[in-house]
C-alpha cells in the first residue's frame, strides 16, 4: 500500500464509521415508525399522492440496491429481480415500473418478505460502507440516507391520511404525556422588519445538500417583514367565519375552481361537531388547539388567506434570508407530539417556529437556480425533473426527521396538495 492510498484510508475511516452508524440510525427508524401496525395498515392505499408504509420500506431499500449495491458492490445478488419493477418510484433511465395508483394493491410482497428484503440489503450495505474509499460513492449513500428521511415523513403523513378515512379515526400513536400549552397567545402576531440588500443565496456545498438547493447565487430583496409566528388555528376560524372560502375575489382562478369541485370549507381533516371545531390527527380525533399553527392547507389556501389578511406570503428567498441565522431547532418527528404545537418560546424571541411544527408555503414557484445542473444518470431524476407547476416550501414540520431540516432545504408540492403537514407565515412589504 502506498503512503498517499494509505492516507487517504485513513482520513476516510472516521466518515466510513459515522456513515455506518448513521445508516443503521435511519434505517431501524424506518421499521420502528411501523411499530404497533398490522401488515393490513401496512398494505392499503388511500389515495394516489400517498403509497402503503410496506411499499415505504421495499422502495428505499430498492434505492440502496439499485443505485449503490448493483452498480458499486462486485458480486451482489439482487434479493428478487421482480423487486426492480415493483419498487421504482419514477425514475426512468431505472426503467419501467408498478404503476402509482396501484400500489396498494400489491398484497404480495408479503410484510416479512420485505423485511427480509431489507436485511438483505442492509447487510450487504454495511459491508459497502466499510470498504468505501471514494468520495462518490460515500455522497450516494449520504443522499441514499436523507432519501430514506424523506419517506419517514412520507409514511407518517401517508398513514395519517389513511386513518383519517376510517370512520373510527384510529390513533396512530397514543396522546401521551399531555399536549403542552401555550406560551403565549399564539393569535396575536408582531412583525419583524428585514433590511433588504444583496445577498447570496443557496447552499454552498459544505456539508450536504440536494442538489435543487444549489448553485449559491446572488440575489436583490427589497425591505420586508415576516410574522413572528405561523398563522394559527385561530387566526384560520377567523378567516372560515368571514366567508374566505366563499368568497371568490380572495382566491386565484385555479384555487377556486378547487375550492368548488372539492367543496372545501376548511383545512383538510378538520370536522364540526355542534358548535366545536375537532381535527384528525396521528393520536386520533381532537379538539383544535386555536393557539396551533394550522396545518394541511393548500397553497391555494395559504395565497387566499394572505389575501384575506391584507397581507402576502414570503418568497422563499425572503424566508431563507430571514431563517440564515436561526439555529434549525423545532418540534420535530423525534418528539412525542406528532402533531403541530403551540409556540413555547420565550415571547421576547423575534422569529419563532421557523423551523418544525409545519412546513411553511411560500410565493415562490420551484425552478432551478441559475446554473443548475442535474446528476448524470437516473439519479439526476431526482429532483430536477419536478421543477414546473409546484411551489417552495420551507422550514420542515412535526413530521421531519430531527437533523433533516436547515435554512436552504426547498420542499415542494403542487398547489392543491394539502395531506402534508403544510402551513404559512405572512410577509409584508416594508
Amino acid at each position: 500500500m502506498s503512503a498517499v492510498h494509505a492516507a487517504l484510508q485513513d482520513a476516510a475511516a472516521p466518515r466510513t464509521s459515522r456513515l455506518a452508524q448513521r445508516f443503521a440510525v435511519v434505517r431501524h427508524t424506518s421499521v420502528d415508525l411501523c411499530a404497533g401496525l398490522t401488515e393490513a395498515d401496512m398494505t392499503v392505499q388511500s389515495m394516489d399522492d400517498a403509497s402503503p408504509l410496506k411499499w415505504h420500506l421495499a422502495h428505499t431499500t430498492w434505492f440502496f440496491e439499485t443505485f449503490l449495491l448493483v452498480p458499486r458492490y462486485p458480486n451482489y445478488s439482487a434479493f428478487c429481480a421482480d423487486f426492480a419493477f415493483l419498487f421504482n418510484s419514477y425514475y426512468e433511465a431505472a426503467g419501467p415500473r408498478h404503476p402509482r395508483p396501484r400500489r396498494g394493491l400489491l398484497t404480495r410482497p408479503t410484510l416479512p418478505e420485505v423485511l427480509a428484503y431489507r436485511a438483505h440489503v442492509d447487510d450487504a450495505m454495511t459491508r459497502l460502507i466499510g470498504t468505501a474509499q471514494d468520495a462518490a460513492t460515500l455522497e450516494l449513500i449520504e443522499l441514499g440516507l436523507h432519501h430514506e428521511q424523506q419517506h419517514q415523513e412520507l409514511m407518517l403523513t401517508d398513514v395519517l391520511h389513511l386513518f383519517a378515512q376510517n370512520p373510527l379515526r384510529p390513533a396512530y400513536r397514543a396522546a401521551n404525556p399531555p399536549r403542552p400549552a401555550a406560551a403565549a397567545p399564539g393569535e396575536q402576531h408582531d412583525w419583524v422588519a428585514i433590511a433588504g440588500g444583496r445577498f447570496t443565496v443557496g447552499h454552498d456545498r459544505n456539508g450536504f445538500a440536494f442538489d435543487c438547493e444549489g448553485p449559491s447565487h446572488d440575489i436583490l430583496l427589497g425591505d420586508f417583514a415576516l410574522a413572528t409566528l405561523p398563522v394559527t388555528n385561530a387566526q384560520w376560524r377567523a378567516f372560515i367565519d368571514d366567508g374566505g372560502y366563499r368568497n371568490p375575489a380572495l382566491w386565484l382562478s385555479d384555487g377556486w375552481q378547487t375550492v368548488q369541485r372539492e367543496a372545501w370549507d376548511a383545512p383538510l381533516y378538520w370536522e364540526r361537531r355542534d358548535d366545536q371545531w375537532w381535527r384528525m390527527t396521528l393520536h386520533g380525533m381532537a379538539e383544535l388547539d386555536m393557539h396551533a399553527p394550522v396545518s394541511h392547507i393548500s397553497y391555494f389556501e395559504a395565497d387566499a388567506f394572505a389575501r384575506w389578511a391584507g397581507k402576502r406570503l414570503p418568497t422563499e428567498f425572503e424566508w431563507e434570508i430571514a431563517a440564515r441565522d436561526a439555529l434549525p431547532h423545532g418540534h420535530f418527528a423525534d418528539s412525542v407530539w406528532l402533531d403541530p404545537l403551540p409556540d413555547a418560546v420565550a415571547p421576547n424571541a423575534r422569529l419563532r417556529q421557523m423551523f418544525g411544527d409545519v412546513w411553511e408555503w411560500t410565493a415562490s414557484p420551484y425552478v432551478s437556480y441559475p446554473g443548475f445542473r442535474p446528476a448524470a444518470g437516473a439519479v439526476g431524476e431526482y429532483n430536477g425533473k419536478f421543477m414546473c407547476g409546484q411551489f417552495v416550501l420551507r422550514g420542515g414540520s412535526c413530521a421531519t426527521p430531527a437533523g433533516h431540516i436547515r435554512a436552504t432545504y426547498r420542499n415542494f408540492f403542487y398547489p392543491h396538495q394539502r395531506w402534508q403537514f403544510t402551513g404559512l407565515r405572512l410577509a409584508e412589504d416594508r
